[in-house]
């Protein structure tokens, strides 16, 4: 059976597709939870959130999209309902502060997000610089460059449209690559 059959059985109240469907996305969405959460109990309860959204709203899904970019939606909107919900959390909005970036300090970035996992000194700097990304940023930049998603798939997972979601990443990225590069710089 394949995934639109499976689907399909959940929609018509099918437990036993539905349950199918959520062992086949448990570690993805669990995965991804946890890269925009930072942390495995928030990750845990939006998964459980995550899920129980789907089991309410399955009848929802049109299938214009693929399920996976549905529950990244999902993911994202209990993500960010947390983090504005946690007043003890707060962040600086890339949007307000420009000065947060220094793009006249930005050198050429031109190491791969494979190659940097490479090596885990590296890879745990690049962690630390995502943990610092405000969660709207750090969404986009997820679902782009770890994800693999399109910019159209990226813009229609958080309700986004292409510039915004384009603009976000440049300016995620360009916080990365300046942190990155303060990192670098004290290493020497």
């Amino acid at each position: 059976m394949n995934e639109n059959e499976i689907i399909e059985k959940a929609q018509k109240g099918d437990r036993a597709a539905l349950s199918k469907l959520i062992k086949m996305y448990e570690q993805t969405v669990y995965n991804f939870a946890f890269k925009i959460c930072r942390d495995k109990e928030k990750a845990e309860h939006t998964m459980q959130e995550t899920f129980l959204s789907m089991v309410k709203s399955i009848n929802q899904f049109s299938g214009k999209s693929k399920l996976s970019t549905w529950l990244y939606t999902v993911v994202s909107n209990h993500c960010l309902m947390m983090v504005r919900s946690n007043k003890k959390h707060a962040y600086t909005s890339l949007d307000d502060d420009d000065a947060l970036i220094d793009e006249k300090n930005i050198s050429d970035w031109s190491i791969t997000p494979d190659k940097i996992t490479e090596n885990s000194e590296l890879s745990e700097i690049l962690d630390k610089a995502i943990d610092k990304l405000p969660p709207d940023y750090r969404i986009v930049f997820m679902l782009r460059d770890i994800q693999g998603l399109s910019t159209e798939e990226t813009g229609k997972a958080i309700n986004l449209t292409v510039p915004a979601v384009k603009s976000r990443l440049h300016r995620a990225r360009a916080f990365l690559r300046n942190e990155l590069n303060k990192s670098f710089s004290y290493e020497q």
